[in-house]
This record gives structure tokens, C-alpha cells and sequence, in this order.
């Protein structure tokens, strides 16, 4: 990725984005792409988004940010800045991507109240894109049900599309955030919307289809969520409905049926995330989890290596390991084995 690449040879984008024509080349860009580069430098174009960043009042987040969201880093094409109007809080880490049709029927309405409404009640941040129809319903079940939510946009923050949701996102933005990795200036055209579904599936621990056509904007979300090795849920529905062909073809390749807020629990070990967010505040992280976090990885550690590497009492390493799965840093896997939970390191670090 040239981003990347540009980020490896000076350090960090601001260096970057000032460097000369020559020293942009050696990185092994081609000429026509540095000329570009130097032309949309030379218009102001940079000062102006910024301008106008400034005046709405929007953050900016880069991979090199603490608060860019860690699931979201991990995915093929993680978008470089996220645009955020409102908060993108930790206990977004606990999230579900909510996705279906425009034309939603009034089965796929009750459905995603019922299954949204249990998910925010039990702590699970809801992530959808503001779209009519099931992303719509989505969103306002999770703000009355007194959940988090989070919208993702497929223009530059300062539209708001549709606009009948302008309400909605006002809401969203007190209790939640408005995201986009387009910047302001950016209006909402066709072509924006499945790139940004990515995002939606990339922020989220699983995708739940509630309704949708087997060519939609859902189905590119569903691919997505495979991809990025999430979860993928769908509601079944009638064989005689266009609205839910798509989610029956789901289930048939290998979807979980989705037939309560329950299943999501359930499947994804989230019954009792209420209580871990609690203990996170409750019991902050110290040197020792620290250390720990450092010895540990994305394969099961036995107990006993795990005290041999870290060169800690192993009453220590017992205790603070409890506790550290009680909070969700760390996960046990059979008996006496121990791995990380990866998205959580970032906030343990000293």
C-alpha cells in the first residue's frame, strides 16, 4: 500500500505529505503519481478540509492514534484517517454490525427491534450505516434500548445522507459517532457505499443480516465480514420474499441462523459483557498485566510457560490471570491455557 510505504520512509504522514519531488520518488513512486501529489499540495485543497474540519468540529483519526479502533486496523484495507463526529468509546470494542435492505418489510422492522434491542441492553455497541430501511431501524432500536451506536458513513461528514435521518444522526453523535474515511467535501454517490461497507463489517465482532436481495449492499457486507474473518448471522425468511433471498442463501452457505439476540450472546461468549466493562473500570490495568499481556500472544500459552517467561511468583500469575479474563484481556482456552486478546493490547501498554 503506497500509504505505507510513504509512512516507512518518513516516519509519519506530516513528513510525508512535505517531502520533495525527489525524495518522494526514491520511495519508488512512479512520476505520474508524485506529480499528483505535489499538484494537490499546491491548490490549498489540504488547508481547506482542514478549515472545515476545524469548524464542524470533527476528529481525525490515524492508524498512529491510540483511539483509532483496533479491530478496525487489523482488516485488509484499513482506512489510513477515519473521520468522527462524536465518540468511538472502548466499550465499542463489544460490537455487532446490524446491515439489510432499504425496502424493509414490517417482519424485518419487528426482527431487528426485537434482536438490536437485547443486543444494547446487554452492552453490544451497534454498528450500521444510516441508510433507509434496516440500518435506520437499527440505529434508533439501539438509542431507545439505551445502547451505544455507530454509523458509517459513504460521504464526507458534513452531509448527512438521507436526509430525513438528519434527527437520527444528531442523536447518534450524543450517544455514539458518525464515521467515514471520506473527507468533508465528499458527497454521497453511488459508488462510495460498498468500499465503506468494510468498515462497517471491519468495526464489528460479527455482521447480522436481517433482510436483504441476493445482489445488495448487505451481501457485499456479509463478503466483507467472511473476509475479515467475522462472524456472519442472517434471519431467515419467507421463500416467497425478494427481501430475505438473500439472507436464506446466507444460511445455506453457512451463516448462523439468527432467530434471537440470544444466538449472538451466545455464539459469540458476550453473555456477561456488561460485567467485563465494569471490571475494566473497576479494576485498571497494572505493571503486572502488563508484563503478562507481553508474554502472551494469539496462541494458547500454558499456565506453567507462561510463569516460566515472565519470571513472576506463580500465585501472581494465577490470580492476575482470573482477573485479566475476567475483564476480557485475555481468554482462556481448555485448562490451563492462556492467549491474548489481541484488540485489547493497545490499552494495556506502559
Amino acid at each position: 500500500m503506497r500509504l505505507n510505504a510513504l509512512i516507512s520512509a518518513f516516519g509519519d504522514i506530516q513528513q510525508a505529505w512535505n517531502a520533495t519531488a525527489s525524495k518522494l520518488k526514491e520511495t519508488g513512486l512512479n512520476s505520474k503519481f508524485v506529480s499528483s501529489i505535489i499538484e494537490v499540495r499546491e491548490t490549498g485543497i489540504l488547508d481547506q478540509s482542514l478549515k472545515k474540519i476545524g469548524e464542524l468540529g470533527i476528529g481525525v483519526l490515524t492508524w498512529e492514534d491510540p483511539e483509532y479502533p483496533e479491530r478496525l486496523k487489523e482488516i485488509d484495507q484499513s482506512p489510513p484517517v477515519l473521520y468522527c463526529l462524536g465518540s468511538i468509546d472502548k466499550q465499542d470494542h463489544w460490537a455487532v454490525a446490524v446491515v439489510g435492505t432499504r425496502k424493509v418489510s414490517a417482519y424485518g422492522k419487528q426482527a431487528t427491534r426485537d434482536i438490536v434491542s437485547l443486543l444494547a441492553q446487554n452492552g453490544i455497541s451497534i454498528v450500521s450505516g444510516l441508510a433507509r430501511g434496516i440500518d435506520g431501524v437499527a440505529h434508533l432500536s439501539a438509542l431507545e434500548a439505551g445502547g451505544r451506536t455507530i454509523a458509517v458513513l459513504g460521504n464526507g461528514l458534513d452531509y448527512i445522507y438521507p436526509p430525513e435521518h438528519r434527527q437520527l444522526a444528531q442523536r447518534i453523535i450524543a450517544n455514539g459517532a458518525l464515521v467515514s474515511d471520506y473527507a468533508p467535501g465528499i458527497a454521497p454517490e453511488a459508488g462510495n457505499f460498498p468500499p465503506r461497507n468494510r468498515i462497517i463489517s471491519g468495526l464489528a465482532q460479527a455482521v447480522l443480516v436481517m433482510e436483504a436481495g441476493e445482489k445488495s449492499g448487505a451481501m457485499i457486507t456479509a463478503a466483507f465480514a467472511a473476509e475479515q474473518g467475522r462472524e456472519v448471522f442472517a434471519v431467515p425468511g419467507s421463500i416467497y420474499s425478494p427481501q430475505s433471498k438473500g439472507t436464506n442463501q446466507l444460511i445455506r452457505e453457512g451463516a448462523h441462523i439468527l432467530l434471537s439476540g440470544q444466538d449472538v450472546l451466545e455464539v459469540l461468549n458476550l453473555e456477561n459483557v456488561l460485567e467485563l466493562q465494569t471490571a475494566r473500570n473497576v479494576l485498571p490495568a497494572n505493571a503486572t498485566e502488563a508484563k503478562l499481556m507481553d508474554v502472551l500472544g494469539n496462541e494458547p500459552l500454558y499456565i506453567d510457560d507462561i510463569y516460566s517467561v515472565s519470571a513472576l511468583p506463580i500465585e501472581l500469575v494465577t490470580s492476575t490471570l482470573t482477573l485479566m479474563e475476567l475483564k476480557g484481556m485475555v481468554r482462556k482456552i481448555g485448562p490451563m491455557r492462556y492467549m491474548a486478546i489481541h484488540e485489547n493490547r493497545a490499552d494495556y501498554e506502559t
